[in-house]
């Protein structure tokens, strides 16, 4: 007796084990993929990336804010024009100095010159040029520093630090020059004394 089984003939009396090897192919399954390990490669890829990959750390700028205003007292204070250094940073990235274009490098001497200029002659240790046009003396003169909305951050950081250095090298001059110390050896009094000699006057907001 023949049989007819996709579209090859068997004799039933041939051997059986063909037709279970075709039947066999026929249904085998479609080979799957061992997803077992893929956990273990994106944890190590994690670690990877966690020990390689450098974060960066926030700059910041270590500074004492004033004491708000009482409601309903008037604070501003009338500033001489010639007692205001206007520093601008515009969104170019570009400093500029009284509407004058400057290089950072410049701004420390400057920011210096203006401070210690000692235009009404009343700062007896102060070494300036004396500058009709320039600051009274260093408790009266204000650095107005005024940034534009594109101005990058990292430009803003670096003028805050030239116009630290400028009052760092200053005070340094008055306690070697005048008080005839170290700065390291001073106390907590003789300190206060230098910032009052060199107040750090430095406005953000607006000023006219």
């Amino acid at each position: 007796m023949f049989r007819l089984f996709y579209g090859i003939v068997f004799d039933s009396s041939h051997n059986i084990n063909i037709l279970k090897f075709i039947i066999m192919r026929t249904s085998r399954s479609a080979p799957k993929v061992n997803a077992g390990s893929m956990a273990d490669i994106a944890f190590l890829l994690l670690i990877f990336f966690l020990v390689t990959t450098t974060i960066a750390n926030d700059t910041g700028i270590n500074r004492k804010l004033p004491r708000s205003c009482p409601p309903g007292q008037d604070c501003r204070i009338d500033i001489h024009e010639r007692n205001i250094l206007r520093i601008s940073l515009n969104n170019q990235n570009q400093i500029m100095v009284d509407e004058a274009l400057i290089a950072i490098e410049e701004l420390k001497d400057l920011a210096k010159a203006f401070l210690d200029n000692n235009g009404d002659k009343s700062c007896d240790y102060c070494s300036g040029l004396n500058l009709a046009s320039s600051s009274d003396n260093p408790t009266k003169a204000v650095i107005s520093l005024q940034s534009a909305n594109q101005t990058a951050y990292e430009l803003f950081i670096k003028v805050q630090d030239e116009l630290t250095k400028a009052y760092a090298e200053l005070r340094e001059g008055y306690v070697i020059g005048v008080m005839g110390k170290s700065p390291k050896t001073l106390s907590i009094s003789e300190l206060n004394s230098v910032k009052k000699a060199y107040p750090f006057l430095l406005s953000e907001a607006e000023t006219k």
